[in-house]
């Protein structure tokens, strides 16, 4: 079910060297990412002490994990809504499935959520005969243009403003209108996505936070889509995985203290959300019914093992940001849902390191990534250990293996190495007429290669 094109990263980077808009949309998203980063968190007086208690809620979720999850399930049912348990993509979807349908639902609307990505949800709702719309604007014109996100928080950071507008004109019938800015653009989507929210039966977003002592949901954004995907519709499924679980409201505060600064350089976003279970009768709004999907798809058994440090990450993307490779060659080339390094860790944990080769590889070991982290993922060891595994499992190819460990052991022996290379010049001056033209060594000045060792050799 999953297309992953992970072991075709080498391919994809050097395609995305080559795409000059992409470079350019690359170019112009990697300095401001950062930069507002950086004043931020210099408008913190202790920035460390805000991610050590970011770190310490996290670290104590995990370490009762069950115990958390348990009591979130008690509290949200309290409080009028139900929790549904996924091990796998396939049965997440088939749940969201079956409260759609239970719903006689022909039209959900959708807010940003990278496990409905990880599961391809929206394609299989679409393939029993859903109308899905993405509310959220990045989520939206890739949608548009069938691509998959390339970002984390920014779906479509690969995308021109050029190209948006393209887009724009291709999918809406509204006739001549400006789209030369961005302003323009953003006021069309309103437009259209207006009418989506008014008719959608069910809503769906993800969850950045799940509060296990409320029962409560935590949703931040910056268009305030979710909101509306929340409440509008007259059922909301929340779509979300088991680490994203901590033990009450404060352990919450520290982490959106720093989810925000990390993620798009704001001291909070715009829009941040409780959701409590469905609509009680004192509300002025809200809908009839609460679904909350928790999937697992490998988590659980990082629990325990070197690799549990990555169910810490809260998915702000600044490993992304300030990553060399990432910007270089964008999300795309990583061939899945999570790209840069978390995602180079990330993705051979959860689909096998069978089916992401490279990306272990795919670093250079700068260490920005660490030293961004909000949560303090040491992701420069996570992918030592994962290229180590890979040794173990000789998934490495295994020709250029053997011909290193030869290289090896005649470079300790001079006066064999010297008598072999001899012999291999010689068996070369043989065949020379028989080899196509050019297979040999290029001249490096008036003599070529065999030229060269004919003066050595003659007597």
């Amino acid at each position: 079910m999953t297309d992953i094109k992970s072991n075709q990263f080498t391919h994809l980077a050097h395609r995305a060297l080559h795409d000059q808009p992409l470079q350019t949309a690359l170019g112009r998203a990697k300095s401001g990412f950062i930069n507002k980063r950086l004043k931020a968190i210099k408008l913190v007086d202790d920035f460390e002490a805000l991610k050590s208690q970011a770190q310490q809620a996290k670290q104590n979720a995990l370490a009762n994990l069950p115990v958390l999850l348990t009591r979130f399930e008690k509290e949200l049912q309290a409080q009028g809504g139900q929790l549904h348990w996924a091990e796998t993509p396939e049965q997440m979807n088939q749940l969201v499935l079956e409260i759609c349908q239970k719903q006689n639902a022909k039209r959900v609307i959708k807010g940003k959520s990278m496990i409905s990505e990880e599961t391809q949800l929206n394609s299989f709702l679409e393939q029993h005969g859903l109308e899905l719309v993405e509310s959220d604007l990045g989520e939206y014109i890739i949608q548009l243009a069938k691509e998959p996100p390339s970002h984390i928080i920014a779906p479509a950071v690969h995308k021109t403003r050029q190209q948006v507008a393209e887009l724009f004109e291709q999918n809406h019938a509204l006739g001549k209108r400006d789209l030369e800015s961005i302003p323009g653009l953003v006021k069309e989507a309103r437009q259209v996505l207006r009418n989506q929210f008014l008719s959608a039966d069910v809503g769906i977003t993800g969850a950045n936070l799940l509060v296990a002592e409320s029962g409560s949901v935590v949703l931040v954004t910056n268009e305030g889509n979710g909101d509306l995907a929340a409440t509008l519709p007259s059922t909301h499924i929340v779509t979300t995985s088991i680490e994203k679980v901590v033990e009450n409201l404060e352990d919450a505060n520290s982490i959106l203290e720093v989810l925000g600064r990390s993620a798009t350089g704001q001291w909070l976003s715009t829009y941040t959300s409780f959701f409590s279970g469905p609509k009680k009768n004192a509300d002025l709004d809200g809908p009839k019914q609460f679904h909350v999907v928790v999937l697992d798809n490998g988590r659980s058994q990082l629990m325990g093992t070197e690799y549990e440090p990555m169910l810490q990450c809260i998915k702000c993307g600044a490993c992304l940001n300030h990553c060399p490779v990432y910007s270089n060659v964008g999300g795309h080339a990583y061939g899945w849902v999570y790209p840069g390094p978390m995602g180079s860790v990330l993705t051979p944990l959860l689909q096998g390191t069978h089916q992401a080769t490279p990306l272990p590889n795919a670093s250079s070991f700068c260490g920005r990534c660490e030293e961004v982290c909000p949560m303090g993922i040491p992701l420069p060891n996570l992918l030592r250990r994962l290229r180590q595994q890979q040794h173990q499992k000789k998934l490495e190819s295994i020709s250029w293996r053997w011909g290193l460990d030869i290289y090896t052991r005649l470079c300790s022996k001079p006066d064999g190495y010297r008598k072999i290379m001899q012999w291999v010049t010689r068996f070369l001056w043989l065949i020379k007429p028989i080899l196509p033209k050019g297979f040999l060594l290029k001249p490096s000045g008036p003599d070529t290669f065999l030229e060269s060792w004919r003066k050595a050799n003659r007597p």
